[in-house]
């Protein structure tokens, strides 16, 4: 998945200029924590954080302290065209709260933490009515294709599936599948000498 597809488009911004009070004002009044700061043309020139205004508010009213001395000026940003997981990977590994997407300088979008999560519970099916089946197998491809397969017979609609690692070479597979009667199903994969370690929304 692209980021182009999930990022915020034409995010709100603000122009260099503007005060610190106004970039809080302008946070509290949309909810949002993070602010681009704009030139002419939309050109990213730095990044805002509520954390760090708010740090700076006080400061600002006995030094004047201004924007450009609380942005991130050379903030991490990206492609709309990167993969998603890329941004995931990299929003983790620097523990920062969002970033801005950028398009030959000019600031087109803003993903953040809350962005990806959004796009994993929908991936995961986690609002959808469903159930999740957790079976234990080992790390042969056949055993993960065999539980599939009784699944489908069974009539099951899997809407994602995740892996959980186990010591050795052991697996939970934890399939999230349309509501449907758990019970058989578990009662199904059992008979085939796969062990399910739990059943639940």
């Amino acid at each position: 998945m692209r980021i182009r597809s999930l990022m915020v488009k034409n995010p709100i911004s603000i122009s260099l200029n503007a005060s610190i009070q106004e970039a809080l004002d302008t946070m509290k009044s949309h909810s949002i924590r993070h602010l681009p700061v704009v030139g002419q043309d939309r050109t990213l020139l730095g990044f805002l954080t509520l954390s760090d205004l708010k740090q700076g508010l006080l400061p600002s009213m006995l030094e004047n302290l201004t924007l450009a001395d609380l942005m991130i000026k050379k903030p991490i940003v990206m492609s709309p065209e990167n993969d998603v997981e890329d941004a995931a990977q990299l929003i983790y590994r620097r523990k920062i709260g969002g970033m801005p997407i950028v398009e030959n300088g000019k600031l087109v979008g803003i993903i953040t933490v809350t962005d990806l999560l959004r796009a994993f519970i929908e991936m995961m099916g986690l609002l959808t009515a469903s159930s999740r089946l957790d079976v234990e197998m080992g790390d042969d491809p056949d055993t993960f294709q065999e539980v599939s397969r009784i699944l489908r017979q069974k009539g099951a609609q899997v809407i994602s599936v995740g892996m959980e690692p186990l010591s050795g070479k052991r697996r939970i597979y934890h399939f999230r599948i349309v509501a449907a009667n758990m019970e058989a199903l578990k009662q199904a994969v059992i008979r085939e000498g796969f062990r399910v370690t739990d059943t639940g929304d």
